[in-house]
């Protein structure tokens, strides 16, 4: 090798170590002309480099090939590396020359493969950085995640541009049936579709992340709020562009707009505000969109307090059972009771509503239902050794139990410890709205039913899925929500009583009990007995009442009808 062309090699070494080595951004345009000028001064034809992410893949051939220089004169082989990691990625370079051209000398055989086993080394952890960035910052879809979304928050909190900004939560409403409805393949079409309807929006200056599941969070110019609502609220997206499908979808969503004199010391304060607003708008039925305010820090505190409380709530026995009863319309016999939480503290009645929201936050719920379950067991068993005829009491199960594989063992525990005969036991469980959900549901009321526990749809009519519910799923009974009840004074009575009509009749032709709840006037009862429901629970009867109470109706067996 000539001294000049040894002098021109330690350049373009040099120029490859620096390109390599920069502590900015890597610049792959300057790294394949380096590239390029190296195979010029050898006389080299082609260069072609191979990364697989793993063994099976290179097998397969599932990689990714670069052809960084090609003069288009020959391709016959003179070097080939092959370079697996630690982590398994294999990565494969291939030099080439024409065959007219002079063999690489012995020295300069050395010297490329000391550049291209350095360029090996380098693509090796560049690519190792990409996929941790892949991994780290996307999830297995494709979107980027939570953690991207932190990363974009302090990138704009260090560059002083926090301020002006809005970030808002939202979750996709019902996308469960949606997925049910079109298929689990066009669903994802959809949801990626309002993605990047959103994503449009808020342009490169906003970032928009999936936090799991139906669950998105983005960050925009403020200015831009009312436009991204305007999707948030519905929009209508393309899934099957063929035939021209498309299906509406709408979200709930928390929204926080960054105050100008807010200070972030760290993205948790953003994401703690947002939060609350998010989870209130999902449980909101008024409501999908709820903006953030300094109340929900008191309404957070509240929570805590009263998770704290209620363990200490358990350990006193303060969770007391009410017994609202059920009654027959033709006869006013009581036929049954629904028992009903009470919180008795410091001689105080807890409102329900004051503590049912937040212990369903978690799994709090559930252990408030079997102490629940396990009170009533111990009524009925007290009622038989005294030698009272019981009717068979309906407890309540949160939706928070269904992912329980072994509830079943749970429930059974609790009836047969306290000895009581599963026909005087009844378990209401709520409507579900997702696929999940609704598959263990059915596990659970079947596997209830072969045990001989009643089981009960409660609120029926409420959900989205209620003719598909009963259809599916073995019930014993429907329990008719009081929205079902037509109102007297409402235009649109004459609707009501048809839809009443018609759901009694279907469900009685299913074999299926009715129960209906709320029931607050004799018109109701009328109604009930013209079409033949046979069992009520309301206020006109009788408000839930402490054991002792029921007990004396119980004595008495019915109401005057």
């Amino acid at each position: 090798m000539s001294d000049m062309k040894k002098e021109e090699y330690f350049a373009l070494f040099e120029r490859l170590i620096d390109s390599m080595t920069q502590p900015t951004e890597f610049d792959r345009e300057e790294f394949v002309g380096i590239l390029g000028d190296i195979c010029k001064l050898f006389h080299l034809s082609k260069g072609v480099t191979e990364f697989y992410r793993s063994l099976s893949a290179e097998k397969n051939g599932d990689g990714e090939i670069l052809i960084d220089y090609d003069n288009g004169h020959g391709d016959k082989v003179v070097m080939f590396r092959r370079l697996v990691t630690p982590s398994m990625t294999v990565i494969k370079s291939t030099l080439y020359m024409a065959e007219e051209e002079e063999p690489l000398s012995e020295e300069d055989y050395r010297r490329v493969d000391i550049l291209l086993r350095s360029m090996l080394s380098f693509i090796s952890r560049n690519r190792l950085q990409t996929l941790v960035e892949k991994l780290g910052f996307f999830d297995e879809d494709g979107y980027p995640n939570l953690n991207f979304f932190m990363r974009s928050l302090e990138k704009l909190n260090e560059r002083g541009e926090i301020t002006g900004n809005t970030v808002l939560q939202f979750n996709l409403r019902h996308f469960s049936l949606v997925n049910r409805e079109i298929g689990r393949q066009a669903g994802d079409v959809v949801m990626r579709g309002y993605f990047d309807q959103i994503k449009k929006l808020i342009g490169s200056s906003g970032v928009i992340c999936r936090i799991g599941g139906d669950n998105f969070i983005a960050l925009f110019r403020s200015e831009l709020l009312h436009s991204v609502l305007f999707v948030i609220e519905g929009f209508p997206v393309i899934y099957d562009t063929r035939r021209e499908k498309r299906i509406m979808v709408s979200a709930c969503a928390g929204v926080f707009v960054i105050p100008e004199d807010f200070v972030m010391n760290k993205p948790s304060e953003i994401i703690g505000k947002v939060f609350p607003a998010a989870q209130e708008a999902k449980f909101n039925p008024d409501c999908n969109i709820v903006y953030y305010t300094d109340d929900m820090n008191v309404r957070k505190e509240r929570f805590m307090e009263v998770g704290k409380l209620f363990v200490e709530g358990l350990e006193k026995d303060e969770f007391k059972a009410y017994y609202q009863p059920k009654v027959d319309v033709e006869t006013g016999k009581i036929v049954g009771a629904e028992a009903l939480c009470r919180w008795i503290r410091d001689g105080r009645v807890v409102p329900p509503g004051e503590f049912i929201p937040i212990l369903e936050q978690n799994t709090d719920i559930c252990r408030l239902d079997y102490r629940m379950l396990d009170i009533v067991c111990m009524d009925v068993r007290r009622w038989l050794d005294e030698g009272r005829e019981p009717v068979r009491i309906s407890v309540n199960l949160s939706r928070k139990h269904l992912i329980d594989v072994d509830l079943l063992e749970h429930l059974l525990k609790i009836i047969d410890d306290n000895q009581v005969p599963h026909e005087y036991i009844e378990l209401e469980l709520t409507e579900t709205t997702t696929d999940v959900e609704f598959r263990d549901l059915k596990r659970i009321v079947n596997s209830l039913r072969s045990s001989g526990i009643c089981t009960t749809v409660d609120d029926f009519g409420m959900g989205y899925s209620s003719l598909n519910l009963i259809r599916e799923v073995p019930w014993d009974v429907l329990k008719l929500d009081k929205s079902f009840l037509p109102v007297e004074n409402k235009d649109d009575r004459g609707s009501a009583e048809i839809m009443f009509s018609h759901v009694i009749s279907m469900a009685q032709s299913m074999g299926l009990e009715c129960v209906a709840e709320g029931v607050e006037t004799e018109k109701q009862i009328d109604l009930l007995k013209k079409n033949k429901c046979k069992i009520a629970q309301g206020y006109y009867f009788d408000r839930p009442l402490p054991v002792e109470e029921f007990e004396k109706r119980l004595q008495m067996r019915s109401y005057e009808v």
